[in-house]
């Protein structure tokens, strides 16, 4: 009787693997995302020379929206939104144009 009951009490923390794997490889690729993401917001406010929404004499452009597209990276597929500037075409360091995945190495 006492053997069963210290088996039982191992039986308290039980971790399920395959769903903590899954969790993880959601958070890595959710945060690849909104890493990607700001990046390329960072880079369209510098081509602008203001961020977005921001009032400034020195402005070069301004933001005409932005465009969805997947890229496929070692984390995941993300979602990216590739912004778009009225006048100066706007053509990422990060992302290569037609690009549609993350170069593998060996």
């Amino acid at each position: 009787m006492r053997a069963e009951e210290d088996k039982s009490h191992l039986k308290v923390i039980q971790v399920d693997e395959t769903q903590l794997k899954k969790d993880l490889s959601e958070l890595v690729r959710g945060s690849v995302e909104e890493t990607l993401n700001a990046l390329l917001d960072e880079e369209a406010d510098k081509l602008c020379q203001a961020s977005k929404y921001e009032r400034n004499p020195d402005r070069v452009d301004t933001r005409a929206g932005s465009y969805n597209r997947n890229f496929e990276t070692k984390a995941g597929k993300v979602k990216l939104k590739v912004p778009k500037l009225r006048t100066i075409p706007f053509e990422s360091a990060i992302i290569e144009r037609y690009k549609r995945r993350e170069p593998r190495k060996n």
